[in-house]
């Protein structure tokens, strides 16, 4: 395996966990906003990392499954899912007033993880159904999510202004263009 084959392979999935991860960024920036205990951050961070993880393997696993059953049409499908996806975020990023959120935790902590994580299923079927390397994916997924989580939450008082709402908005478009990339590959 030739140094260009590895960059071909996983830097796609990279941009696309960042794609993934902005949406934890952009929460973690409001929330950041919140005077947070550095305990409190890491938990969050960590929170949100496993289910950057668990919710796109389901979802690859599902997309495996899918893809054996049905083919060409089921990557057809994945890639209108991605582009849904994106649209869909780039559409309640712009629709939705920034409102002063509160800090997760316990039940709360996972309820807000799986809400953010819920685009990472929806990924992640695409990328089974494509037939992406699913450890390699769902460990990239998790660790710059919780990153991004982490990065967010310490810069959310001086960046929140900034960039609230647009990194949302350019992790949809990241999304529509992987999926219109996927859709040409059928």
């Amino acid at each position: 395996m030739t140094i260009e084959h590895i960059i071909s392979e996983l830097l796609p999935l990279c941009i696309m966990a960042f794609a993934l991860g902005l949406d934890a960024f952009s929460v973690s920036l409001g929330m950041g906003m919140i005077t947070l205990k550095l305990r409190q951050i890491f938990y969050i961070g960590i929170t949100i990392g496993t289910f950057h993880i668990i919710m796109p393997f389901i979802g690859m696993i599902l997309g495996r499954f899918l893809s054996e059953q049905f083919g060409s049409i089921a990557t057809i499908i994945g890639s209108i899912l991605l582009m849904g996806l994106g649209f869909h975020i780039v559409y309640t990023s712009m629709s939705h007033d920034d409102e002063h959120r509160n800090v997760p935790a316990g039940a709360s902590l996972l309820l807000f993880a799986f809400s953010v994580s819920m685009d990472s299923f929806s990924v992640g079927l695409s990328l089974g159904i494509y037939g992406a390397r699913t450890f390699v994916t769902i460990l990239i997924f998790g660790v710059v999510s919780m990153m991004l989580t982490w990065f967010g939450l310490l810069i959310g008082r001086k960046a929140h202004s900034i960039l609230g709402t647009y990194g949302e908005v350019l992790g949809g478009v990241i999304l529509v263009g992987f999926g219109i990339k996927l859709l040409f590959s059928v």
